[in-house]
């Protein structure tokens, strides 16, 4: 040993130096990949590396991507993010409520522009339907409501909860698909009633909606589990934490860098009342 050290020029007590200091543990990297565990498991094996690194500098852990990618190879985490849908394209438009919106999905201010959709979540012995308000400025949940049948009333519900819940904003533009719920004569005369201005997407064009079919791509990828809920309490009780709590509060979103939607609604209106 002592001539391999000298033909590299490497000291005789700096290799067994080194040699010692391999055989301690790492605290603060194993400390550092609990913490990426703890927040992968967290996000239901959803969260890749980008995600990871937005959600530990949002606990003032400054770390790059590649390293939590390195970390997350160690621990043998994969993530069950989909590959990309091919949506159907069309350009027709309902005559009556024009595509008002025509994807300008971002807004300069609060409760500016709303966009709402329904969605379906199995609960054990039938399915159930979901309906979920955004607000674009910041991609936050304002109101969701469930229902055995995917109706009016179903979209009503989540309606009143947002216009409750926001404090009951004057001059909102509310866009959505171009279901039978949001046409029906009594979604319409409840807009009018908040004095809401209506826009809908083109017909089978969903890219007219993005935000929220990209809403409810996160839920069904990274939460609802596989083979659905074992009941509908269960159900609404997961449901209500990934849209109210999850998602507006803790998972990292792309459109506000890297914040939570909740946080970054704060941030740009700290003195607006809305929490």
């Amino acid at each position: 040993m002592t001539l391999i050290c000298a033909l590299f020029d490497v000291g005789l007590s700096s290799f067994y130096d080194r040699q010692q200091r391999l055989k301690q543990p790492d605290i603060a990297r194993l400390q550092l990949r609990a913490k990426v565990n703890e927040l992968f498991t967290k996000s239901r094996s959803s969260a890749g590396s980008r995600t990871l690194v937005d959600m530990l500098r949002d606990e003032s852990i400054k770390i790059g991507r590649f390293k939590v990618t390195r970390l997350m190879n160690e621990l043998g985490l994969i993530c069950k993010q989909p590959g990309p849908h091919a949506y159907k394209q069309a350009t027709v438009e309902r005559p009556d409520i024009p595509n008002v919106l025509n994807r300008a999905f971002e807004p300069e201010k609060v409760n500016q522009v709303w966009c709402g959709d329904i969605t379906y979540i199995w609960t054990g012995s039938r399915w159930h339907y979901l309906a979920a308000i955004l607000d674009l400025y910041s991609r936050r949940v304002i109101g969701w409501a469930t229902s055995a049948r995917p109706d009016a009333d179903l979209a009503v519900k989540a309606l009143d909860m947002a216009f409750e819940s926001r404090g009951r904003p004057q001059n909102v533009l509310f866009h959505s698909d171009q279901g039978s719920q949001y046409g029906s004569r009594k979604y319409r005369q409840r807009l009018w009633r908040y004095r809401m201005t209506q826009s809908m997407s083109r017909r089978g064009n969903c890219w007219d909606n993005a935000p929220m079919e990209r809403l409810f791509r996160s839920l069904k990828s990274e939460w609802l589990p596989r083979l659905g809920y074992r009941g509908l309490n269960e159900a609404m009780r997961d449901v209500s934490y990934y849209l109210m709590d999850y998602y507006n509060w803790q998972r990292p979103h792309q459109f506000n860098d890297g914040l939570p939607p909740a946080k970054a609604e704060y941030l740009s209106n700290p003195v607006s009342g809305i929490s």
